[in-house]
């Protein structure tokens, strides 16, 4: 075991074997699946077709794959709107929702809605972002809209990449890979994505946590059965697959949601397992670089950040759960509290706020595929 870790309940699961299938979708409503053999699938290679322009790719254009419903098939919301909390009569206690905090700005956007759409196009005073989903590897990530000096707004692209999200920019129609984190082809080829924090959990954790949240109304100009999942038992299913990718690695199931931490081009991931039995706290070492780790199975969230601050202190942490609504999460060895988006709400520096990683949930076959051999915290 790396690092120091309090109140940890580790729990190994037995590793299971990957049948792996294809199944092409359409949408109409409700997702309605034909399941093929993935043997099938990899004897044709893929499906998006060859052409000039398209050979310039920073990823196998052979492992690039059409999802069917075709450019913009899925529609990205731009400048949706949010109701208060207690007008989400959609959703669930359970469901899953990425929290977005700018001061006194809170908003959630629910999977149940990303899962329709996969990317929201949003702006909270000059901060223009986009916050997107891939309901296929359970990646949910923030990025800054404003590239190079030019605002822009995403858009699905229909493409797939070791079965995640390609996403383009409508300002120059480059083609961007969600968990390379980065443009793979076009006139942005190589650009990385300004990323920012956003917490997953479910909608009660949230809601407790901020209760003066927004969140995502089904108002969004489309008719889509918002309360309904539309991949059948896809998130649970650890054999289920609508694409392929490569390459497999079966240390844990495959859909198991863990959260990954990158920097240098090199991820980490941390188990939801390891944070049972309460609010617990990792301090660990990754790539030269100090963190914190901190999270609650229990109330299903993870969040981690940098321990090193821009003055060169590395400051120490214990896990503290307080704070009324209850979102402060641990202190350090200064006396400050921080929250779960790293702000300091009490204590000598009270209004800083800790540098959050890199880092995002997703299903473990994702971060296998994108990050091969990635180290698991033990």
């Amino acid at each position: 075991m790396s690092g120091k870790v309090f109140i940890v309940d580790h729990i190994d699961k037995t590793n299971k074997n990957s049948t792996f299938r294809l199944m092409k979708t359409t949408l109409a409503g409700l997702i309605i699946f034909k399941v093929f053999f993935f043997s099938a699938c990899a004897e044709n290679g893929s499906i998006y077709p060859a052409g000039p322009g398209n050979e310039v790719w920073d990823i196998p254009v052979n492992e690039v794959f059409d999802g069917g419903p075709g450019k913009d098939g899925i529609p990205a919301l731009t400048m949706p709107l949010f109701i208060p909390a207690s007008q989400a009569s959609y959703l669930t206690d359970d469901d899953l929702v990425l929290g977005y905090k700018d001061g006194t700005d809170i908003r959630a956007y629910p999977h149940p809605i990303l899962d329709w759409h996969e990317i929201a196009n949003d702006k909270v005073d000059d901060f223009a972002f986009a916050v997107h989903y891939c309901p296929l590897t359970g990646t949910g990530i923030g990025w800054n809209r404003t590239i190079n000096g030019t605002e822009t707004t995403f858009g699905v692209s229909g493409l797939l990449y070791n079965s995640n999200l390609i996403l383009y920019d409508r300002e120059t129609d480059s083609n961007w890979s969600q968990i390379r984190l980065n443009a793979v082809q076009g006139e942005l080829r190589g650009t990385e994505a300004e990323t920012f924090q956003l917490v997953e959990t479910t909608w009660a954790t949230w809601k407790a946590m901020y209760p003066e949240t927004t969140v995502l109304s089904t108002e969004t100009g489309y008719s889509r059965p918002y309360g309904q999942y539309s991949y059948g038992d896809y998130r649970t299913n650890h054999s289920y697959f609508l694409f392929p990718f490569s390459p497999v690695d079966e240390r844990l199931d495959a859909k198991e949601r863990v959260h990954g931490v990158i920097r240098h081009g090199k991820a980490k991931a941390y188990r939801l397992e390891t944070f049972a039995g309460g609010l617990t706290l990792i301090e660990d070492v990754f790539q030269g670089s100090p963190i914190v780790v901190t999270g609650y199975k229990e109330k299903n969230f993870i969040v981690s950040f940098k321990r090193t601050l821009p003055d060169g202190t590395v400051l120490s942490f214990s896990p503290s759960l307080s704070g009324s609504p209850p979102s402060e999460i641990m202190t350090d060895n200064e006396s400050n509290a921080w929250n779960v988006f790293g702000e300091a709400v009490s204590g000598p520096r009270q209004g800083q706020r800790l540098t959050p990683t890199t880092s995002f949930m997703g299903f473990w076959f994702a971060w296998g595929a994108f990050y091969p051999d990635l180290p698991i915290y033990q």
